[in-house]
Formats: C-alpha cells, structure tokens, sequence
C-alpha cells in the first residue's frame, strides 16, 4: 500500500514539475490597430498569439486572429529572465503617474508549479518590464504583418509590395522580431508565381532574416 501512494505521489510530482511554465502579455488600446493582443509563451518554446483589430487600414470591419508559433530560443530565454529579475511581477510594476499619456492598459503574468501571479501597468520605470514591452510589442508588429499579408495575398495582391516594402524596412532597422512567426505566409507569397517579382524578392529577403536566429541580449 506504502509503495503504491509513492508512485502515486512520486507520478504525479513528476507531472506538475514536467508542466511548462507561461508568461503572459496582454495589451489594450481602444482605438489603435489591433486594439487588442495577447502572448502566451511557455518555457518550452510553444507560443500563441491572439488579436483583434481592423481587418485592413481603409475597413472598420473587424476581424479576430489567432496563430501558434515556436518561438527563438534567445527570446524565449530573454523573457523568462526579465520575468525572474521582475520578481515573477508578484508587486506592483505601474508607476502609478497619473499624468503619464495612456500608453494601452498592459497585463504581466507569469505561472509555473510553485508560482502564479499578474500585474497590470500603464508605464513601469522598472528596466525589466521596459524591456519586456519592447520585446511583446515588436513581436506583435511582425505577427500583425503576417496578418495583414496573408489577406493581401489572398484578396488585395496590389497592396503586397507598399507592406512589404515597410515590413522590410521596419525589420532592417531592428525594429521586429520573430520573423520566422510568419515564415509559412511569407513563404506562399514567394511560391506565388502570380504575384510580381520584387514582393517575392522582398519576401525571399524576410525569410531569410528570419533564418538568421537573434542573439539573446
């Protein structure tokens, strides 16, 4: 009976301590685009975003979005050490100025087998959660690319090379992360013998960067 609770008991530590731990990132924006999006990445690389936003810069028709992506082994390990040097954001991280411009109502939260917390914030004077923000909105502006790429490609082909040509330039100048998110779009755009060839150059050229794996900073 004694050996039977120890595997049981022993079974199921095993379990909880096989759980991936998560960090969550929320942003909301009434009025921007997307005015809604959301990160959830494990310790074991499984990403997910969601979002919801104009489904193209000229329609208020809105559209919700959702995709699932590995993400780098440098960021992934970035975000989980901003989330310990932020104590797991387990106290206060806004810097509760009132007189800040509102910047999106932000969210923290962090989850593993010993811990669970959240923390939401306007602006945070702490450099971990600085730069946490920096790291999940320049995330956020490659995945929306991809958004909007994939319903260029599929109904509006003639607004592809302006995009692209921004999407390009944004990811030159640092200013975007996990390009390798958006990949498999990136990658139909280029197969597509119909679309002309400097967006495929263009996209060969993103995928390409995207190869090329950040190094943790």
């Amino acid at each position: 009976m004694v050996a039977i609770l120890l595997g049981v008991c022993l079974g199921g530590l095993s379990a909880w301590a096989a759980d991936p731990a998560t960090v969550k990132f929320s942003l909301d924006f009434p009025n921007s685009d997307p005015e809604h999006y959301s990160f959830a990445v494990q310790s074991d690389g499984h990403s997910k975003y969601e979002s919801s936003g104009k489904i193209s810069e000229g329609s208020d028709e809105r559209d919700a979005y959702q995709t699932d992506f590995t993400m780098s082994d440098a960021n992934r390990t970035r975000i989980f050490d901003l989330a310990a040097q932020a104590h797991y954001f387990s106290s206060k991280i806004d810097s509760g100025n009132k007189k800040l411009a509102f910047t999106g109502a932000k969210k923290l939260a962090y989850k593993d087998g010993q811990r669970e917390f959240a923390a939401s914030y306007n602006y945070s004077p702490q450099p971990a959660i600085q730069a946490l923000t920096t790291v999940f909105q320049s995330m956020a502006a490659t995945l929306e690319y991809g958004r909007r790429l994939a319903y260029f490609h599929r109904y509006q082909k003639l607004a592809l090379d302006d995009e692209m040509k921004r999407m390009e330039n944004q990811a030159r100048a640092g200013g975007l992360m996990e390009l390798q998110a958006v990949g498999p779009t990136l990658q139909e755009i280029y197969d597509d013998a119909s679309v002309i060839n400097v967006v495929r150059a263009r996209a060969q050229r993103l995928i390409e960067m995207g190869k090329a794996a950040p190094a943790a900073k």
